[in-house]
């Protein structure tokens, strides 16, 4: 009898563990409260008629592999050309170095993509920003389109909602995409983001 006691309690933890596990992995983030039109303080250039997209990553997140992997797959998907931004916070009082992780050296490796040390988390502020893996997408006029995430779990690669709607606002037709990056969109798509928090860990 001791022993089915000891392989139901070893279930019932190893179920217990999965539950919180799977909790964590589906659990959201919090989203950016970003700014409608392109912040005027920025440091980031854009470059006139193209679009511009920015991700907001901490370097020692184990999450942010997963959105580095899905930005590169919705690049590579693009059509439209366009300014890459991945912003990699390193904290007031870290190391030199701090931030220049494996996931920079991934960010650094995708075609048209610039990694950007992000001192004291000042650029990730001005974009409203306090989640790992968090994407902006700016019309060429510097207005809002896309404010989500492009995972559909923390750590998890794959299709999901965000990547298809980054991938089919920057493939719209001709006519279609010069309306769309010159105006005003009050319905700006969103999805959930899942990463570390930015300036938590």
């Amino acid at each position: 009898m001791w022993w089915i006691a000891a392989t139901a309690a070893w279930l019932l933890s190893a179920v217990a563990g999965l539950s919180v596990l799977s909790r964590f992995d589906n659990a959201p983030g919090i989203g950016a409260n970003a700014p409608v039109q392109w912040p005027a303080d920025s440091t980031l250039a854009r470059v006139p008629g193209q679009p511009t997209l920015v991700l907001l990553a901490h370097p020692q997140c184990s999450c942010t592999r997963a959105s580095l992997d899905e930005l590169g797959e919705a690049l590579a998907r693009a059509r439209t050309p366009l300014t890459a931004y991945v912003l990699f916070l390193k904290p007031e009082g870290s190391a030199n170095g701090w931030e220049q992780t494996d996931a920079w050296r991934v960010a650094a490796a995708l075609p048209g993509v610039t990694a950007v040390r992000d001192d004291s988390g000042r650029e990730a502020s001005r974009f409203g920003g306090a989640t790992s893996g968090q994407t902006l997408l700016y019309d060429v006029d510097g207005t809002l389109l896309f404010s989500g995430g492009i995972t559909s779990a923390r750590g998890h690669a794959g299709d999901n909602a965000g990547r298809s709607e980054l991938v089919s606002l920057l493939n719209r037709g001709p006519s279609a995409r010069a309306a769309l990056f010159n105006t005003r969109r009050p319905d700006r798509d969103a999805t959930s983001v899942f990463g570390c928090p930015l300036f938590g860990i």
